[in-house]
């Protein structure tokens, strides 16, 4: 059963404002890109050297957990580049046809980012290949014994790939890219700085000290802390003066029950069956989804990475166990080993 969560770091797509929201909300560039150090001065030195060169950026590769920013990293990327961005994702592209279509309307230095790469079929990654690393279109015109194969020349362009799973991309695929990264989890701090930064935008009046007690339930994700923000806001201004302070943010959070870890019901549910039906026994992925009611690749992209940040739960070879830590959130204490 699908569960409509405030922390889920997906995008609501039936939620039109929440797109305006987000695409609003979105940095530029480097220099307004809060976080990501490491991986801002790696690609601004990339990018630098290529423009320098008069070239495109080498293919990029960016990975880890949804809602840390990988779409909004390459549209920064773009900017810096001064390049023209194409968007897609890898379930859009059903055929190799498709793929053609988009790679021949690319303009010289173009940027083509492609979203849940990893879910690209296995026909469009063959055309991909050539097309990354050779800049050329394979195409076959015809069928049966007139069909012949046919070599076009393609643009100079740039392939920025996002995925919640590297392990599901063809090695092959893997190795055309020239830069990967990993996004890391944001810090308390970051997250606070994108929630004062999102108020300014959205010309939301917030204390200080209410920027900081979202950013300690935002799960370290600046997607669900804009999402936080805008609920917020809402509560405020139908029951308060549209001051987001502490106490408006403290009731709006017991409003959403979103706790002082930053997990929701779905969150407390899931450890609390864990642990009331299997103690301290570890408990396997497809186990866990029978006991939420959601599929294992739901369980693996949206409530694992953040438990797993902050310790609530481990994996181990026979699968997923509540820790100590995670135990005593949910009121459970350890058995005595």
């Amino acid at each position: 059963m699908a569960i409509d969560r405030i922390v889920d770091t997906s995008i609501h797509t039936e939620d039109s404002d929440e797109q305006i929201v987000e695409l609003t909300l979105r940095p530029q560039t480097f220099d307004e890109y809060v976080g990501q150090e490491r991986l801002k001065k790696n690609l601004t030195l990339a990018i630098t050297a290529a423009k320098k060169r008069g070239e495109t950026i080498d293919h990029v590769l960016l990975y880890g957990p949804p809602g840390l920013g990988k779409t909004t990293m390459a549209s920064v990327i773009a900017n810096e580049m001064g390049a023209g961005l194409r968007v897609t994702s890898g379930p859009a592209i059903e055929r190799a046809g498709d793929l053609a279509s988009i790679l021949t309307n690319l303009a010289d230095g173009d940027i083509l980012f492609i979203d849940e790469i990893h879910r690209l079929n296995r026909a469009v990654e063959e055309v991909l290949y050539s097309a990354m690393e050779d800049f050329k279109l394979d195409i076959v015109i015809g069928k049966g014994p007139a069909a012949r194969s046919v070599r076009l020349d393609l643009p100079k362009f740039t392939v920025i790939g996002a995925t919640t799973r590297t392990g599901s991309l063809a090695a092959p695929l893997r190795d055309r890219f020239g830069h990967l990264y990993r996004l890391e989890f944001y810090t308390p701090a970051e997250i606070a700085r994108i929630i004062t930064r999102a108020a300014r935008i959205l010309k939301a009046d917030i204390e200080p000290a209410s920027a900081t007690m979202l950013s300690s339930r935002a799960r370290l994700t600046p997607r669900i802390a804009n999402r936080l923000l805008k609920r917020v806001r809402d509560y405020a201004d139908v029951n308060g003066d549209g001051i987001i302070d502490t106490v408006i943010t403290t009731d709006a959070l017991a409003m959403m029950e979103i706790d002082e870890a930053g997990l929701d019901p779905a969150d407390r549910a899931m450890l609390t069956s864990m642990v009331e039906h299997y103690a301290d026994n570890p408990v396997g992925l497809n186990t866990i989804a029978a006991l939420t009611g959601d599929e294992p690749s739901t369980i693996e992209d949206f409530y694992e990475p953040y438990l797993l940040q902050i310790g609530f739960l481990e994996r181990t070879p026979r699968g997923r166990r509540v820790t100590v830590k995670g135990r005593r959130h949910i009121g459970h204490e350890p058995t005595d080993t």
